[in-house]
């Protein structure tokens, strides 16, 4: 929707050509007239102009009488019949004529506009899908549709976006985590409450380096006893991982510890009050809630485990990761086919997409068209 400042420029643009349209006939008209009537006429015209230079009446000028005396100046010797004003206004003027015309010679094209069924598709997808932004789209599109088109470009089609700071990678911490990312688990526990105002407690836990969702569950009384079995589910027996990442929650006891050390790994337990050292978890918790347990009420504990486990199924197999590539955890579709052009649909094939969590979001894919 355009601006009142935008829609005032335009009114004001069409009313000067209007005005020039207008004198542009009337010198057409006068060219056709006998050549003493001009002299007479232009000598009446002089006198009336004597009156308000006796009077001291400065007139103003629109924009169109500007530009039809600049013009008008190039055919004839126009310093003897400039009454009212400057020599140096009317110059002026022509030098800005000058610049607004070389301005509009000069001004780039700029990249072409993306085709109208693309843009439509942008704005389907953030519309069918209210928690995705600029990045999440533009990941989608070249993943699943072999479409290719940069975040900007998404967010000037969107009408938002900004840049994403990233975390610095300098901090030792932040170091060692992208040094051993492929062989740590991180995992945590996050607070889900009922259409009763029951609490519920989320166990998750992922795989930093392929950010793989591992292991989840659903619980109303989190205990030590009860988080050994789920870590035994997430290191099964023919594991390659070598450090368990979690915070220093009560529940994460020093028996625990000791239990998960067990299964062949070392636990690093997060410093006092830094929920930044694992910042992997807390992102996905915090996706949890954002994509997920922010739109849907959970009933029960069952009913909260079901939602999990599906957004879960969405969260590795359809959900894009920056921080891949962007990539997906576990892709499950294969490689997407060439396209002729960047923002075309490859030949023979169309849009099609799977609801997922009642259509909260949608899974996109390639579809071959049939023969």
């Amino acid at each position: 929707m355009s601006s009142p400042v935008s829609f005032l420029a335009v009114v004001h643009c069409l009313r000067t050509l209007s005005l020039v349209a207008v004198d542009l006939i009337r010198l057409v008209a006068l060219a056709a007239r006998p050549r003493a009537a001009l002299v007479a006429e232009n000598l009446f015209l002089r006198k009336q102009l004597a009156l308000f230079q006796e009077r001291k009446v400065r007139p103003r000028r629109a924009a169109a009488t500007r530009w039809m005396m600049a013009a008008l100046s190039q055919w004839f010797a126009w310093r003897n019949a400039l009454v009212n004003g400057q020599a140096d206004t009317l110059l002026r003027w022509h030098r800005q004529g000058f610049r607004l015309f070389w301005r509009g010679k000069s001004k780039t094209a700029g990249r072409p506009r993306l085709p109208n069924n693309l843009q439509a598709l942008i704005r389907e997808m953030a519309a069918e899908n209210t928690t995705w932004g600029q990045e999440r789209i533009a990941d989608e599109l070249p993943l699943k549709l072999g479409i290719r088109v940069s975040p900007r470009t998404v967010a000037k089609y969107l009408r938002r976006g900004g840049p994403v700071r990233a975390p610095d990678p300098k901090q030792r911490w932040l170091t060692f985590v992208h040094n051993h990312a492929k062989v740590i688990v991180a995992c945590d526990f996050f607070v889900a409450i009922t259409a009763t105002f029951r609490t519920l407690y989320v166990f998750v836990s992922m795989d930093v380096g392929t950010r793989r969702l591992l292991h989840h569950n659903v619980t109303a009384h989190p205990t030590a006893e009860w988080t050994l079995p789920q870590f035994r589910e997430t290191l099964p027996g023919d594991h390659a991982y070598r450090f368990v990442l979690h915070d220093r929650d009560s529940i994460f006891s020093q028996e625990l510890d000791k239990a998960v050390a067990k299964l062949g790994v070392r636990v690093l337990r997060t410093p006092v009050r830094a929920p930044t050292a694992n910042a992997f978890c807390e992102r996905l918790g915090g996706s949890l809630r954002r994509e997920c347990l922010d739109f849907l009420i959970p009933l029960n504990e069952r009913h909260l485990r079901m939602i999990v486990k599906e957004w879960g199924i969405h969260y590795n197999r359809g959900r894009p990761h920056s921080s891949l590539g962007p990539g997906i955890p576990e892709p499950s579709q294969e490689s997407v086919p060439a396209s002729d052009h960047r923002h075309k649909l490859p030949a023979g094939y169309r849009v099609g997409k799977t609801p997922v969590l009642g259509g909260l979001h949608h899974e996109y894919h390639l579809v071959k068209e049939a023969a």
